[in-house]
């Protein structure tokens, strides 16, 4: 097994010196109008939490939810009288250009397309198909593992597919995605079905028996996706080049006509055929399944979300899941739902009637439909049978209308590798391109302090002006919640309409007002994630407190965190 990279620090600057840089300009308004000077302004930062016996104030446990619903929906509202304003073909085609630039910069610029290595590892024979292990390289040293389900007896060539998964624990090999991937083989398409990274054969933090570290799927994804966004990468774009050269092997093929390529996948699938729709041209007919609906249902409904389902700037930029297809437009594109679905149906329905203007437009509304499924999450038979239907629809290879008796394969049956895993096999990981590329931006990164470090951070989080003193409420206070010093007075102060930074100023005395005038000095502890917590825990503050002991001291909880924790999405699970 490959040994696991070494830790990096990918940044020339600390937490603390970020905080100190920044200024935490609308806060410290507030205080230089309770101080005489703003010399000396001390920040501090960087604390440990736990062991608390109480629970954490949390007054707002709404409010970030809620600014980001009303940002949402104007969004939403500008896209579709964008769209409603869309009147001949021309406004209809221009349009679909549009988006597909916009996805690219979503997505950024595409990696080199290097040799693909592939080969095949092992071949099961079935009465109607073969079905070959292929290991490719999607990018160097970084392994694909797939199945190849070949249908046998057939005139070639053959309508092929490439098939993406949903979360599942062993990928390709799970039973839904098997069926698929044999019912299009038995009814003449040559499947193409990969393992996505971190599931399957593919896992990026395995221990010494295979299995992750971290939990597969989702845990993988966001541990590795985070990490990206450190440094310029996204996820998505990630998985979607997978698939793209799993598109590159598949056309490699003698069996398969480049004429009629579809894709298809359901819920994490659905994602990555949505994604595929949007960034690779030579589909001729997609299905996504269980995924398509609109961004503000997916947040009004607090639904979670993997990194890879956030292309980065994507509302930025009025992009809406329709979007994604609408790049293939005029193709045929099948949307599948679910009646009973976490994504929300309702979001389908509206998805479907934007595309369907679009198509309208263009001349082939026949092209665009939609199937809602009357049971739960997942591709579930009716579903599989719906995008079966729309693909022979297309390439006319099979007048089949259900799907035929299925066998389901063991795991170890479809195994690509010796015993499971790409790790066994020296494959390269996620995080170890990461880190490369951390120590690739930190070789080239100034070292910047001061005034240069304080305008390069307000630029690149691009703050706004702080004049002048921000409004702010003064909270009526909470008794014993055991802090160092006898009294606390908390003022939520308005940073921007709808959003409240929580600071608390400690004192020896009652204190139900405004900030008094007096200290010269002032210090501010930034709250990693509790205030209220913190006060009675971390160390560093006492420290500060014995140390500043005539400076006036405040805490303070950004957006997000303490008293504005959101309690959406089930915070302990995700």
């Amino acid at each position: 097994m490959r040994r696991a990279p070494r830790s990096v620090e990918p940044f020339g600057f600390t937490r603390r010196h970020w905080l100190q840089a920044s200024g935490m300009s609308l806060l410290a308004a507030v205080l230089v109008e309770s101080v005489e000077s703003t010399r000396g302004f001390a920040v501090a930062a960087d604390p440990s939490s736990g062991g608390e016996e109480l629970a954490p104030l949390n007054r707002f446990p709404r409010m970030v939810q809620e600014y980001f619903v009303d940002r949402v929906r104007e969004i939403e509202r500008r896209g579709i009288r964008r769209k409603q304003a869309l009147q001949t073909a021309d406004e209809a085609r221009q349009y679909v250009e549009q988006v597909q630039r916009k996805i690219r910069d979503c997505f950024g610029p595409e990696p080199e397309k290097t040799p693909l290595n592939a080969r095949v590892t092992g071949v099961v024979e079935r009465d109607k198909y073969n079905i070959e292990k292929v290991i490719f390289e999607s990018r160097p040293d970084f392994l694909v593992t797939a199945n190849l389900y070949v249908p046998k007896g057939r005139s070639l060539p053959l309508p092929g597919v490439v098939g993406t998964c949903g979360h599942s624990s062993n990928g390709k090999a799970e039973k839904a995605y098997q069926s698929f991937a044999q019912a299009l083989a038995r009814q003449g398409y040559v499947v193409l079905i990969y393992d996505p990274i971190g599931q399957g054969e593919r896992l990026q933090y395995p221990d010494e028996h295979l299995k992750s570290t971290v939990g597969v799927g989702v845990r993988e994804h966001l541990l590795a996706g985070n990490q990206q966004f450190l440094t310029g990468e996204f996820f998505g774009a990630w998985r979607a080049w997978d698939g793209v050269r799993a598109l590159d092997y598949l056309l490699t093929r003698e069996e398969v006509d480049p004429k009629h390529i579809g894709v298809t996948g359901n819920s994490g699938g659905g994602t990555l055929t949505t994604w595929l729709c949007g960034v690779e041209s030579r589909w001729t007919m997609a299905a996504p399944s269980c995924f398509v609906t609109t961004f503000r249902r997916n947040l009004e409904n607090e639904l979670p979300a993997d990194t890879e389902q956030c292309p980065p700037r994507a509302l930025a930029l009025g992009l809406d899941h329709d979007d994604f297809l609408a790049a293939m437009a005029p193709k045929p594109v099948v949307i599948l739902g679910k009646e009973k679905d976490y994504f929300d149906a309702r979001g389908v329905e509206e998805a479907y009637e934007r595309l369907r203007h679009l198509y309208k437009l263009l001349g082939r509304e026949d092209e665009i439909a939609m199937f809602i499924g009357p049971t739960y999450h997942g591709y579930s038979q009716e579903n599989r049978e719906a995008m079966y239907r729309w693909f022979n629809r297309s390439t006319q290879v099979s007048d089949a209308r259900t799907e035929p008796a299925l066998t389901m394969e063991d795991d170890e049956t479809l195994w690509c590798t010796p015993r499971g895993q790409v790790s066994e096999l020296n494959s390269r990981t996620v995080f170890s391109f990461t880190q490369e590329q951390s120590r690739k931006l930190a070789e080239q990164r100034p070292r910047l302090e001061g005034e240069a470090l304080r305008k390069v951070v307000h630029a690149t989080l691009r703050l706004p002006p702080s004049d002048g003193v921000p409004d702010f409420r003064i909270l009526r206070p909470r008794s014993g919640r055991k802090y160092p010093r006898p009294h606390a007075t908390a003022y939520a102060v308005e940073t921007e309409p709808g959003i409240q930074a929580i600071v608390y100023r400690l004192s020896n005395e009652p204190h139900y007002s405004r900030p008094p005038r007096g200290p010269r000095r002032a210090v501010l502890y930034v709250a990693h994630q509790s205030s209220d917590a913190e006060l009675r825990t971390e160390s560093l503050i006492a420290e500060l407190l014995a140390s500043e002991a005539e400076a006036a001291f405040y805490t303070c909880d950004v957006r997000g965190i303490g008293e504005s924790q959101p309690d959406t999405c089930n915070a302990d699970s995700y």
